[in-house]
């Protein structure tokens, strides 16, 4: 087995060490997400945990690890009737982001069912990681039927396994930790919500710093065992330490007051449900216990809600987590030393904060000296919800040569309906496109050419039974050759590329007009967020096109260049969707199998990039559709006379035209139908 890297090792990084040291005191505070930068050794602290958390009671042989004193009563190994108990220590399971469904909640034992005729249930990761730690490296790139299975795996508390004539439940309670690096995409609300804390983490700018975390890595990898004996006596103390918090924390007293602080809090941040509630008790009390009191002090309830709120805070999709730590302090204030009113109906007294109660102090435990701010001052309106002016003129028309234009807010967003890409794709797992994928549900059975993946058990059975007594069969095992595997098919959705080329030209740059442009936009980004898409970002003006994002996961990052995208100049229709040919003809070459979707934002009108724009836009249009692209061009045009040229140039292109209004989830029930029919008339021809 190989050496960890000690826990007490890691340089800084106070709010992940308080983070994790507080699950590991109280599991029941529900995990912990750890959000950073890449190379910032969020993994490593994690992996350190395990060696600190005490040793877990087992019965003796239980695949399950039924504690010996409360053995579960349907464990599939049981009954653990005068079964000895033994100890082993915590283990950390891994979840790897490319898991089958098969290795995440077990299935049927294949080997055992073919060779003995006998049904018989193979565990899985979630079996492994019970009254452990289940850890999963890059959880925001995790697909979405594991996601899946471990919301309802840790939402119940154990996994039900239906497939394949095996019917089995098991306990499934674990400590879930989460790493993952913003840039490449969020997470699903619902599993970020299951995250009882979470953390961001960034590289130590003090140079000093830096040069202790190289000096202990280097020592680390010329001699691990000799670097983790020096810091054994550390890990021993801090090992003691958390054994002696747990021992407390029964006997932690959570006042009435700390509640009312907990509960004001979440109502001040508008949080949904009664989770953060809940998470904010135990972490505070577990605070408490780290410290050594039995009494929740109001510093407690502060750190906890440092911890718990920052990803459940009501907020834009694309805003980075946070809080503002002036409005906490001003609630925690207030409702300091109140008791909660018994009496809904009575009036509330005008005066804020009240005497007596705990204060402040006291309560921050020496392992995190209070979490840094994550992003103080959070705007209480963000600029997707700045509305525009209501009566803005609309400047007269830029003229070529002319400066270019402040960026502009974009107006807010709106629901879309999806857009896909017609056909059958065996793209990467998302919720966009129709495809081919390794999960989903099946829809048949081949002959498997080159390795078996996916055994499809009852295609095989049926290929083999009809051989059995020329192959001279006595025993109860089937006898299956080769000739008899069957591969299953199965089709889910994909995720696309989804690549906006967005006119910034002068004749967008009309504030209204852009303001409404952009919030367009921006809720197609959000919707490619929710489909687990990859999104690029070409914009042209005056007489180039550029890449102000290569094809990326993290939509976040598109937004963000999206709000600072000023106006201006001429209109160099055909140096956009040559841009785009280029970078999807280098995307093709990285992932092939990743079908995509081109988005032109645009008026259609070409006032530059040589003698005849226009010519050379639909020439460089046809380009796209001679390659088969799917493609949808947003008109943006606006007034009561209307040229058609983003409808022309959508023909060109060979797919759809769509205004801005009818972009709305609400009017354009036909648009997908469009694309698909278009597509299927083009191929025909």
């Amino acid at each position: 087995m190989s050496t960890r890297y000690p826990f007490t090792a890691v340089v800084g990084m106070d709010d992940l060490r308080l983070a994790l040291l507080l699950n590991a005191v109280s599991p029941a505070v529900g995990g912990v997400l750890v959000r950073g930068e890449k190379g910032t050794a969020k993994s490593t602290a994690v992996r350190a945990l395990a060696d600190l958390l005490p040793a877990v009671p087992v019965v003796a042989g239980c695949r399950f690890s039924c504690d010996p004193v409360s053995p579960d009563p349907g464990c599939p190994d049981g009954p653990h009737a005068d079964v000895p108990g033994t100890e082993r220590g915590a283990r950390m399971v891994e979840l790897p982001v490319g898991a089958s469904e098969d290795r995440l909640v077990g299935a049927l034992d294949i080997e055992k069912a073919l060779a003995e005729g006998v049904k018989a249930f193979e565990p899985g990761l979630l079996a492994a990681a019970h009254r452990g730690i289940l850890y999963v490296d890059e959880v925001n790139l995790l697909h979405d039927h594991l996601i899946d299975l471990l919301l309802d795996a840790a939402a119940m508390g154990s996994s039900y396994v239906e497939r394949e004539g095996v019917s089995v439940r098991h306990a499934a309670r674990f400590l879930l930790v989460g790493t993952m690096n913003p840039e490449e995409g969020e997470l699903r609300p619902q599993l970020l919500d299951r995250f009882g804390l979470t953390v961001e983490v960034a590289a130590s700018r003090v140079p000093e710093q830096r040069v202790e975390v190289v000096r202990r890595r280097l020592a680390f990898e010329d001699d691990p065992a000799a670097f983790a004996a020096r810091w054994a006596d550390e890990e021993s103390a801090l090992r003691d330490r958390i054994v002696a918090a747990r021992t407390l924390l029964p006997k932690v007293a959570l006042g009435d007051a700390a509640l009312l602080q907990i509960a004001a809090t979440c109502a001040a941040f508008e949080v949904d449900g009664m989770r953060a509630d809940i998470v904010m008790a135990r972490a505070a009390t577990a605070l408490a216990a780290w410290a050594g009191r039995t009494e929740v002090t109001s510093e407690d309830v502060r750190q906890a809600a440092l911890l718990a709120l920052p990803h459940r805070r009501r907020r834009n999709p694309f805003d980075a987590p946070g809080l503002d730590e002036d409005k906490l302090d001003e609630t925690l204030e207030q409702f300091k030393g109140e008791e909660p009113r018994t009496d809904p109906d009575e009036d509330p007294e005008p005066d804020g904060p009240g005497d007596g109660g705990p204060g402040g102090g006291g309560g921050i435990p020496p392992q995190g000296e209070g979490p840094a701010p994550e992003t103080d001052g959070v705007p209480e309106e963000t600029p997707a919800e700045a509305p525009a002016p209501a009566e803005a003129p609309a400047p007269a028309p830029q003229r070529s040569g002319a400066g270019e234009r402040a960026a502009v807010q974009a107006a807010e967003p709106f629901r879309t309906k999806m857009l896909s890409v017609p056909g059958l794709g065996e793209g990467a797992a998302g919720r966009r496109s129709r495809a081919r994928t390794q999960h989903g549900r099946t829809t048949g059975a081949v002959r498997p050419r080159g390795t078996l993946t996916k055994l499809h058990l009852a295609a095989t059975v049926q290929a083999a039974a009809p051989h059995q007594k020329a192959r001279g069969r006595t025993g109860t095992g089937l006898v299956v050759r080769r000739d008899d595997l069957r591969q299953a098919t199965r089709e889910g959705r994909e995720g696309n590329l989804v690549l906006f080329a967005v006119d910034a030209s002068g004749s967008m740059a009309a504030r209204q007009r852009m303001s409404a442009v952009k919030g367009a936009v921006l809720s197609l980004l959000l919707d490619a967020y929710q489909r687990r898409d990859k999104v690029g970002l070409i914009t042209f003006r005056g007489r180039t096109a550029d890449l102000a994002l290569p094809p990326t996961s993290s939509v976040d990052a598109a937004a963000a260049r999206l709000e600072k995208l000023p106006t201006g100049g001429r209109t160099p229709l055909s140096a956009g969707l040559l841009k785009a040919h280029d970078v999807l003809r280098i995307e093709r070459l990285r992932d092939p199998s990743r079908r995509p979707l081109l988005v032109v934002v645009t008026d259609g009108r070409a006032t530059g990039g040589g003698a005849d724009p226009v010519a050379l836009a639909a020439r460089a249009a046809r380009l796209h559709a001679a390659e088969g692209t799917a493609s949808v061009v947003v008109d943006c045009e606006t007034g009561p006379v209307r040229l058609g040229l983003a409808g022309s140039l959508a023909r060109e292109l060979g797919g759809t035209a769509v205004t801005l209004d009818e972009l709305r989830a609400d009017s354009i029930a036909g648009l997908v139908r469009d694309v698909q029919a278009e597509q299927t008339t083009r191929r025909a021809a």
